[in-house]
């Protein structure tokens, strides 16, 4: 018991009655998105069970009574994917009293971002690459997406687009080292847009680092590879 209670509020707390209030069940639902062949994709499965028996929903997880929301979708992510330490933030809480069929859920939205190679390497090519949608041609679709799960991508699609403007959230889908092109073509890809080669570089040249080593193989003359400056501790320049 906190030492703040009193004694009043010890004695009303073991006689209070917590069946007096409905308990409505509380979920999160992950929108867990990479980039891949230059698409934003978000991970989805397709559901086995009634209810929307066969239609694609975002993978989700129902919050324990000992967990913290943010427990929770770290185990959701965990679970789904078998990813651990990624960077997720929670996105919006859904709360339409008919959004579940079944029963009264409340849902809280989480999104993680996560590189193709990371995903691939954790989760297996094999087994995760058939639930891999692309974003834009999910929102663009007449498929029927359970739940109000079109409504999340929408919502989680934009707050990409919107935070890339001013964060370093791109640096979320590229592996460990990488070039400047790589890194310019994923700020494009989530802001839907091109961008002017010198106008980007000036833009993030105090985000990156420089290391000594190249790109190797293909058809193009070796690359400069780069690091995200906040994680350049062990790279000699």
């Amino acid at each position: 018991m906190p030492e703040k209670f009193t004694k009043l509020d010890k004695e009303f707390l073991d006689n209070y009655d917590s069946s007096t209030y409905d308990k409505p069940s509380i979920t999160v639902d992950l929108l867990v998105f990479t980039i891949e062949e230059e698409e934003l994709k978000i991970v989805m499965i397709r559901r086995k069970n009634s209810p929307y028996r066969g239609m694609l929903s975002l993978p989700g997880a129902f919050v324990g009574m000992e967990e913290t929301l943010d427990e929770a979708a770290s185990r959701g992510i965990r679970e789904k994917t078998g990813l651990k330490d990624i960077y997720f933030e929670q996105l919006y809480t859904w709360g339409e009293v008919n959004r579940d069929p079944r029963m009264r859920i409340i849902s809280v939205s989480y999104m993680a971002l996560v590189s193709i190679e990371e995903l691939y390497r954790v989760a297996g090519s094999s087994e995760i690459s058939s639930h891999l949608y692309c974003v834009d041609t999910l929102l663009q679709s007449k498929e029927n997406i359970a739940f109000d799960h079109m409504e999340m991508i929408a919502y989680g699609r934009e707050r990409i687009k919107n935070k890339v403007e001013y964060t370093q959230l791109a640096f979320e889908f590229l592996p460990e080292k990488f070039t400047l092109p790589q890194l310019q073509k994923i700020n494009e890809i989530l802001l839907g847009k091109e961008l002017y080669k010198a106008n980007f570089r000036k833009k993030i040249k105090d985000m990156v680092v420089e290391t000594k080593e190249f790109t190797s193989g293909g058809a193009h003359r070796p690359s400069k590879l780069y690091v995200r400056k906040n994680n350049n501790d062990n790279i000699e320049n």
